[in-house]
């Protein structure tokens, strides 16, 4: 029986409570006092009420740790919100509409922009400048597509901004071209920012309404923590600095945010002292850190720019000249993570293709080779395909799988615009979930929004089903070999992200750690794993402190 000196401020009662917490898996009641929880247990945690406790009863809804995203752009995405938003859409008559209805009400608009088009839309996932000319001919228009991986412009936009046929690929990008050698007004990767450069960056006050409005965004789906996949400006992404310091300083920051400090890949480590005193500037109380530095090492596969230890194949199935992009050099990867290493960073990979996995792992080897270990937890993130012989060095490394489960699933972008292009052999080798964690490595998960949905329960449902939520019954399972069960998933998304995040009080409802709780409206351990998605959160505490309560 906990006996203390005087009663909770919070006790959450008549549960199920699920804690994260191998010692003790399950409760039904929890006291917190002073932002901690204080006790875990049943009836008897009854008695630290007081007369000025809050008391919720749970009435049969799961309590659960605050779910944690570990790679996400909640800035950009916020901003977004508020900009020619394409992300509830599907078809390309969808997006005729929205954006045209957009820039007919925002005539005062210097450029359209905002993004969160489908590939799949469009045929072989290329729309050109012409579907863009026929909305909004007098004025340019940019929309970044869901993946943020590339961009498409009008053809206003392209004569703005100088690029023509003469115009060169960058070393880290392609423009699409027509037969003729002229740019389409699709944008790959650092090509993007032949365009994004020159579009008006969002005011310091959008900016600050953006995060503000992700905040409640992601805490309406039980979100307390997440780590901010990209502080800094690249291809047209806002910097989410100005922002996160305003927040941080004014007390709006409720949630608890980790930065990932962008790697500018055309310079070298010059940039460390920079990084350093960044770190700095955005450690600002409890709510705010940026020990971490996010290096992107490819792209994605869709427009074949994931690296890749083999060639795409072509659409008749035979090999191409084309095995995608490392950003950086393997060699200055590895130096460049051994002197971050050293310098106390945590390391956050964009690895997307086998290719830049193993050149992921490889850098942070040379990393633990010339620096012995140390608390740096390292994490690769999207891991789409990795070479079985890849698996067990996550374990071996210390190197976290940080995995974004809606993706693993049979859909158009994966059937039509992936599994062609890699091939029978290598495309089961995507997304590896179960390999991972047979093999022992530690799992953190993350949404990656606005990419994708920041919804935690439909990334836990995928997880442990690999199938969209609400798809139909005749979709097959996509490598089922993969799937993990729920309690695994929730792990990932609660304390493997609390790891990487370095937020080591959080991420389980055990005593002496902070009260960063969600409650759901039902037990989604009792039902199918097919309803997960179904679930809705009920309310969301940060240091027990509500804030988020449906319907307020």
């Amino acid at each position: 029986m906990p006996t203390f000196d005087r009663p909770a401020d919070l006790v959450l009662t008549g549960g199920p409570v699920h804690t994260v917490d191998a010692a003790r898996s399950r409760a039904s009641s929890v006291a917190v006092r002073d932002g901690r929880i204080v006790a875990v247990g049943h009836d008897e945690v009854r008695e630290l009420i007081g007369p000025r406790t809050e008391v919720v009863d749970l009435a049969g809804k799961l309590l659960i740790p605050g779910f944690q995203d570990a790679h996400v752009h909640p800035v950009g995405g916020g901003v977004e919100m508020g900009q020619c938003d394409l992300t509830g859409a599907v078809t390309a008559d969808e997006y005729r509409e929205i954006i045209r209805t957009y820039a007919d009400a925002h005539p005062e608009a210097e450029w359209i922009t905002g993004g969160g088009w489908s590939m799949e839309a469009f045929p072989g996932g290329m729309p050109d400048r012409a579907f863009l000319d026929a909305l909004v001919p007098d004025r340019p228009v940019y929309l970044v597509n869901r993946d943020h991986h590339g961009g498409l412009a009008n053809s206003r936009a392209l004569e703005l901004c100088s690029v023509t046929q003469d115009t060169p690929d960058p070393s880290d990008g392609r423009l699409e071209r027509d037969a003729a050698g002229a740019p389409t007004g699709m944008l790959q990767e650092g090509a993007m920012g032949l365009v994004a450069r020159h579009v008006p960056a969002p005011t310091p006050a959008e900016r600050l309404t953006g995060l503000l409005r992700a905040q409640r965004l992601l805490h309406s789906h039980g979100i307390t923590a997440w780590q901010d996949a990209m502080i800094g400006e690249h291809g047209g992404m806002v910097d989410a600095t100005p922002a996160y310091v305003s927040a941080a300083r004014d007390g709006l920051l409720t949630a608890r945010v980790r930065g990932s400090l962008w790697w500018d890949r055309a310079r070298g480590t010059e940039q460390l002292p920079e990084l350093i005193a960044l770190r700095e500037e955005l450690t600002i109380g409890d709510r705010l850190g940026a020990s971490t530095v996010k290096i992107m090492q490819d792209g994605i596969a869709e427009n074949y720019t994931a690296a890749m230890l083999d060639p795409y194949l072509t659409a008749c199935g035979c090999p191409s000249d084309n095995s995608g992009i490392s950003f950086i050099d393997p060699k200055s990867l590895s130096s460049y993570v051994t002197s971050l290493d050293a310098a106390g960073f945590q390391v956050h990979f964009h690895a997307l293709g086998d290719r830049a996995v193993r050149e992921a792992l490889d850098a942070v080897e040379a990393a633990r080779a010339a620096n012995g270990w140390s608390d740096t937890r390292p994490h690769l993130a999207h891991l789409q395909v990795v070479h079985p012989d890849d698996v067990p060095r996550f374990r071996a490394l210390g190197a976290t799988a940080n995995i974004q489960a809606l993706w693993a699933a049979h859909e158009p972008q994966m059937d039509e615009l992936t599994i062609p292009f890699l091939g029978a052999e290598r495309a089961t080798h995507q997304y590896p979930f179960g390999d991972l964690l047979r093999a022992g490595a530690t799992l953190c998960a993350g949404s990656d929004w606005p990419v994708s949905s920041p919804d935690p329960l439909a990334a836990l449902q995928v997880a442990v089903t690999r199938r969209e939520p609400d798809c139909d019954d005749a979709t097959p399972v996509f490598l089922p070999e993969q799937r993990i069960d729920l309690g695994a998933a929730l792990a990932a998304y609660t304390a493997g992200s609390a790891y990487v995040n370095h937020l080591d009080e959080t991420g389980s409802i055990r005593p002496g750690m902070l009260a960063d709780l969600a409650i759901l409206d039902r037990d989604i351990f009792a039902g199918p794993p097919q309803e997960i998605a179904s679930a809705r959160v009920v309310s969301t505490y940060v240091g027990g402190v509500e804030v988020y309560a449906a319907g307020e």
